[in-house]
């Protein structure tokens, strides 16, 4: 089965290899990253997704636990699809939207437990995870419309590729099953009737978390 992170020589969207890494990361198809950073003895559920040998009953009991947040799931289930064992559940756990600007790229990342992830062209970054109600509403606006993107769409059997070009918009759905994604110039799809709900659900929230970042600073 075809990986879906990225190649270790794709160009990278930005200046700093920080920053690069936390991009890299908000995809959550990569364990190396974590492994390069947690030491061992590992507790659960690193113990689980870091193991030797991927155990299906264990990643999938990791993917169904409530108290396990979103990032975490979507490694477990990215492991099951890697070793092809099986997903018992069919649901999105994240939406990506990337922007090409011509001073850079924008990146939201919204995961199901309501977190969020924000990398503006400039490389300043919003870690959101004190959630709040209304937080909460622009996720579940964001998850609806792409949950109605995701019926309509197949998941892509590549490698996850390099960051959208300028002038180019990605948003790309992280489903236990896999990578789907759709992508076109900026104009075109924030006019799709399909893409566009989704897209202004995510410059929603992307305003959102960034007006109260600025505030609580």
């Amino acid at each position: 089965m075809a990986l879906t992170h990225q190649s270790d020589t794709a160009p990278q969207p930005y200046s700093q290899e920080s920053t690069n890494v936390i991009y890299e990361l908000l995809f959550c198809d990569s364990l190396a990253y974590y492994k390069n950073r947690i030491q061992s003895p590992y507790v659960y559920p690193w113990m689980v997704l870091l193991a030797d040998t991927a155990d299906a009953s264990d990643l999938q009991n990791v993917v169904a636990d409530p108290d396990v947040e979103t990032r975490i799931k979507a490694l477990a289930c990215h492991r099951l699809r890697e070793n092809g064992l099986p997903i018992e559940k069919r649901e999105l756990l994240a939406v990506v939207v990337e922007v090409g600007l011509d001073t850079g790229l924008d990146v939201l990342a919204s995961y199901q437990d309501g977190t969020a992830r924000y990398i503006n062209h400039t490389e300043r970054m919003v870690i959101w995870e004190a959630t709040d109600s209304r937080s909460n509403l622009l996720t579940s606006n964001l998850f609806n419309a792409s949950i109605n993107i995701v019926t309509k769409i197949g998941p892509w059997d590549g490698p996850r590729r390099p960051h959208p070009v300028e002038g180019n918009v990605r948003i790309s759905f992280l489903v236990s099953d896999g990578l789907y994604f759709g992508e076109g110039p900026i104009n075109v799809l924030f006019s799709d009737a399909l893409a566009s709900p989704a897209l202004t659900a995510a410059t929603e929230l992307m305003q959102y978390v960034t007006e109260k970042d600025l505030a609580n600073q």
